[in-house]
C-alpha cells in the first residue's frame, strides 16, 4: 500500500515537469529564436542562425525554407526529407535551439522590458528578474498574452504560471 501512494505522490509531484516537456516537444519556432542545424559530416550544410521577423532561412540545396511555425522535429524531418537521396544516402540531421526568443514583462514590476528566456521560469521569476514587484502590484490581477495555434490570446494567470518564450505578461495595480 505505501508503495501505491509513494507512486501516485511522485506522479502528483513530477506532473509540472511532464506537462512542460510536453509542451517543449510542441514549442514552434518563432522570430527571435537561434537554432543550429547540424548536419553530421557535412560541415557545408551545418549553421547557426537566429530567425528573423520574416522567418524564412536560406537553406544549401534546399534554398528558402519557412521554419516560423515548424516545431524542432518538423524542420529536423523537412531538412532530412530534402537531403535524402540526391544529395546524401541517409543524411544524420539534428536541430537544437541556442536561445529561445525572448519573453517581456510590463506592468507593476520594477524594471520592465524584456528579458532572456529560461526553461523552467514562472511568472514569480519573470518579476523576479525584473527587479521584483512594486508596491501596488496586484498578486491575482495578471494577465499573458501569448500565441496559441498561430493566434494571440490574453489569458488569466497566476504567479506560478509556467512562461513560455515570446509570453507578454502584464502585472496590473491592485487597488490595496
Amino acid at each position: 500500500m505505501k508503495a501505491i501512494s509513494a507512486f501516485f505522490f511522485y506522479l502528483i509531484a513530477s506532473f509540472p515537469l511532464i506537462a512542460q516537456s510536453v509542451q517543449f516537444n510542441q514549442y514552434t519556432l518563432g522570430s527571435g529564436d537561434t537554432v543550429k542545424i547540424t548536419v553530421y559530416g557535412q560541415d557545408d550544410l551545418s549553421l547557426e542562425t537566429r530567425l528573423n521577423d520574416v522567418g524564412v532561412i536560406n537553406y544549401p540545396y534546399l534554398g528558402e525554407i519557412k521554419v516560423v511555425g515548424m516545431t524542432v522535429g518538423g524542420l529536423e524531418s523537412y531538412i532530412y526529407e530534402g537531403l535524402k537521396g540526391d544529395y546524401l544516402i541517409n543524411p544524420s540531421v539534428s536541430v537544437s535551439i541556442v536561445e529561445y526568443r525572448p519573453f517581456f514583462i510590463n506592468g507593476e514590476v520594477k524594471n520592465p522590458g524584456g528579458y532572456a528566456f529560461q526553461p523552467g521560469l514562472t511568472i514569480d521569476k519573470a518579476a523576479a528578474l525584473a527587479g521584483g514587484y512594486t508596491e501596488r502590484a496586484s498578486k491575482t490581477k495578471i494577465f499573458v498574452d501569448r500565441i496559441i495555434n498561430g493566434e494571440q490570446q490574453t489569458l488569466s494567470a497566476d504567479r506560478y504560471m509556467q512562461v513560455l518564450p515570446g509570453d507578454i505578461i502584464n502585472i496590473e495595480q491592485s487597488f490595496f
